[in-house]
């Protein structure tokens, strides 16, 4: 399935309740429906990817 590799952006919309990690490497817990923030390192945009994907 090809969701299993998808990457998120910041302002995107937390697709599923998880651990994601930013391209920083820091990892952060999102609830559904939550937006995607910069990234808590840099403070710039980033891509996020859920931990188990």
């Amino acid at each position: 399935m090809d969701e299993q590799h998808r990457e998120y952006r910041t302002g995107q919309g937390v697709p599923v309740k998880g651990e994601y990690i930013c391209q920083s490497g820091k990892r952060v817990t999102f609830n559904e429906n939550e937006d995607f923030p910069v990234c808590p390192i840099s403070g710039e945009e980033t891509v996020w990817k859920h931990e188990d994907r």
